[in-house]
């Protein structure tokens, strides 16, 4: 009796064994993730990385940088890939950069303590500043500081405290008295031009 050959029998066995095979190979690399330490991860995370491309220009000083946009889109793919998890909550006062070993729970954190007395808008900017620097401390990225201007300016710049009438009488007498000067008053606060005018 003859026997035929079934090619569609054939071909599906060596698909099957294909299939048996990356699966494999997949488990394999699981395992080998598993057992890598958060430090191994980082290594070969840092070493897939490279320089980050800069994207973005400080118009103060004419200077091509990376944003935080730029940096997140080149590392947070690599870190993911290797089992890390990048987070930047804000805790108290504090921006942080925390990279998480998914596996262990094992963290690497790097944080900053905001400046006060910010108003929302260099507030918001001092933040994005702050995580894009915690970010490049926490991988040793090559850094330039050339956007620092806007977040210098937020930490120079605090904002000054408006007098009400009552306060500002009781800070004039104490201007006749000899206590304060006009010029220690403008400093610290903020005057309307009536109270300017009659300093």
């Amino acid at each position: 009796m003859q026997k035929y050959i079934n090619f569609d029998e054939i071909n599906n066995l060596n698909m099957s064994k294909e299939i048996k095979t990356a699966t494999e190979k997949i488990k394999e690399l699981n395992e080998l993730a598993n057992t890598l330490t958060l430090h191994q991860k980082l290594h070969r995370a840092k070493l897939a990385i490279g320089k980050v491309t800069k994207n973005a220009t400080n118009p103060h000083f004419k200077k091509a940088y990376a944003d935080i946009n730029a940096l997140i889109d080149a590392v947070e793919p690599i870190l993911l890939e290797n089992g890390l998890l990048l987070l930047q909550p804000i805790q108290g006062n504090n921006v942080c950069t925390q990279i998480i070993d998914i596996d262990s729970g094992a963290m690497i954190e790097s944080c900053m303590e905001l400046p006060t007395n910010l108003t929302p808008q260099q507030l918001g900017s001092a933040v994005t500043y702050y995580r894009r620097y915690t970010l490049q401390s926490s991988l040793s990225l090559q850094a330039i500081d050339d956007d620092g201007n806007t977040a210098e300016q937020a930490v120079k710049q605090p904002v000054k405290e408006s007098l009400t009438d009552e306060r500002f009488k009781g800070a004039l007498a104490k201007i006749a008295a000899g206590e304060y000067t006009a010029e220690q008053l403008k400093a610290k606060f903020n005057l309307t031009k009536e109270q300017e005018a009659q300093l």
